[in-house]
């Protein structure tokens, strides 16, 4: 059949001004002007959603002196491997910095060595202990010179650690990590 015909057989659709013509459909889906009537396909996922936009397609290079295309032996043609680089991501504007805080537990000092991490040089230690006179050790002196020891018997506390106040140093940087209080 003709395609004369063809028209002559549809019903005619009858435009906003009520003449008999071509009714005008808003929107991408109208049939292309030429010899086909049939309307063409909706646009597939891809090409609505713009998926792989990233990631376009290179065309395939032909066979020439300027290609690179190489031939091998039997005549075919040898590509040699493509090397695609990958796409560079947009930078967020409202990008948030995540920070991971480490938070140590406090540390109970007692009159013996401590095995911890040191804060001032981040290495794991077994602190070293020094003694000094504390509130305990001036207490036990002055109640042994009330007691009638002043003969130099009440500066016995001061020679006896069990006594004195400990403070605990890190072996490698020598700082101050903690003390312990008698009293």
């Amino acid at each position: 059949m003709m395609e004369a015909e063809i028209r002559a057989m549809q019903p005619q659709a009858k435009n906003t001004q009520g003449l008999p013509g071509k009714m005008s459909v808003p929107g991408s889906y109208q049939a292309a002007a030429g010899p086909s009537a049939v309307p063409t396909a909706p646009p597939s996922y891809e090409e609505t959603v713009a998926v792989n936009s990233y990631y376009p397609t290179p065309p395939a290079p032909t066979p020439g002196p300027n290609t690179g295309l190489m031939t091998g032996p039997d005549g075919k043609g040898m590509n040699p491997p493509a090397y695609y680089t990958q796409p560079v991501p947009v930078p967020n504007a409202n990008a948030i910095a995540v920070q991971t805080v480490y938070v140590q537990q406090p540390i109970s000092f007692y009159d013996r060595p401590v095995q911890m991490c040191c804060p001032s040089c981040n290495k794991m230690i077994v602190t070293q202990l020094s003694y000094n006179a504390g509130a305990l050790t001036w207490l036990s002196c002055g109640s042994l010179c009330l007691l009638g020891c002043i003969a130099g018997c009440c500066f016995i506390p001061f020679c006896v650690d069990a006594l004195q106040d400990v403070d605990h140093h890190c072996p490698n940087c020598k700082a101050l990590l903690g003390t312990y209080k008698r009293l």
